[in-house]
């Protein structure tokens, strides 16, 4: 990893912008054949000139109206367009094929993104030669590999990165019995067409994806209208399989990573890191939970200042 300092412009631009209204436009674009359902984030009045965007991806079985927007709305503020999305399968967007949805499935995601990245190049509002992809939680891994090779994408951004390798994939889910278990779900769950259960509930719950409380489980929080709540237990071999740690060379544009030793698997970042030749900023945030990364106020706006000020360098003219 070749380390790099923000320049002081960039940062100046990223901390000193005024509060700024934001106007949204509600949009669709298609993929595969389904019709995904967006929201262009601008500044209100924006006077319709092409501005630097950046496409805004969320954690796992999420919404755009969760975390999504809340960077979304971080980026306007900061001299920026910004654009969420639905994946196919979740929220106002179309079914997978065979009217599937809910299924965590990376390699449809990061499909999504880059024919989210192909839709954003196309608005005139936007400068189709300064977008960059945020992604957040578990959809780190999938922007990383829709930015991979992609040279429509000038800069990427991860914050509280869930980025698993074979080994922390073992870790988490009840070590290689314990993953097969679930893989052995997930088949059964396809042939069936499907097993829904609910994504988030109270801690300690049973048959739920997340027993946890916290953030998914909170009205004031992520538990809005717009969530959808549900998990397809067929997904869950295509998410185990899935290494996004790996093969960090894949990525070549600038990166940069804010995550914190509280948050959901940093050693996985480190892995990741450890093997990047390319040009990488990281800031590690004192006791900072994953949850409080999504939402709360004071490390939202942390994450967000470094996010832009990475951005800011690519759209220097």
């Amino acid at each position: 990893m070749k380390k790099v300092a923000l320049t002081a412009a960039a940062a100046l631009m990223a901390t000193t912008s005024a509060i700024a209204q934001v106007e949204t436009r509600t949009v669709t674009f298609e993929n595969e054949g389904a019709r995904l359902s967006g929201t262009l984030y601008l500044p209100e009045n924006h006077d319709g000139s092409a501005l630097p965007a950046v496409v805004v991806t969320g954690a796992w079985t999420t919404v755009e109206e969760q975390m999504p927007r809340v960077y979304a709305e971080q980026m306007v503020e900061r001299g920026f367009a910004a654009f969420t999305f639905d994946f196919r399968g979740w929220g106002k967007s179309g079914d997978l094929p065979q009217n599937v949805r809910f299924v965590e499935s990376p390699e449809t995601k990061t499909s999504d993104i880059r024919a989210a990245f192909d839709f954003v190049a196309t608005l005139p509002e936007v400068d189709a030669d300064r977008i960059n992809g945020l992604g957040i939680c578990a959809s780190a891994g999938y922007m990383i590999d829709a930015v991979a090779g992609n040279d429509l994408v000038s800069r990427i951004g991860l914050v509280a990165p869930w980025l698993q390798n074979e080994e922390i994939v073992e870790a988490v889910y009840g070590g290689a019995e314990g993953v097969s278990g679930l893989i052995d779900m997930s088949r059964a769950a396809e042939a069936a067409g499907g097993q829904i259960i609910p994504a988030a509930g109270p801690e300690g719950a049973e048959g739920v994806l997340m027993p946890i409380g916290g953030y998914y489980y909170e009205a004031d929080r992520g538990a809005i209208p717009e969530y959808d709540n549900q998990w397809n237990n067929a997904g869950w071999e295509g998410w185990l399989t899935y290494h996004p740690a790996d093969d960090p060379n894949r990525l070549t544009q600038p990166l940069a990573v804010v995550h914190s030793e509280a948050a959901a698997i940093p050693q996985g970042v480190r892995s990741f890191l450890e093997g990047f030749a390319g040009e990488a900023t990281l800031r590690m945030l004192e006791d900072v939970t994953q949850f409080d990364f999504y939402d709360n106020p004071e490390d939202v706006t942390r994450a967000a200042d470094t996010m832009a000020a990475h951005f800011a360098v690519g759209s220097e003219s």
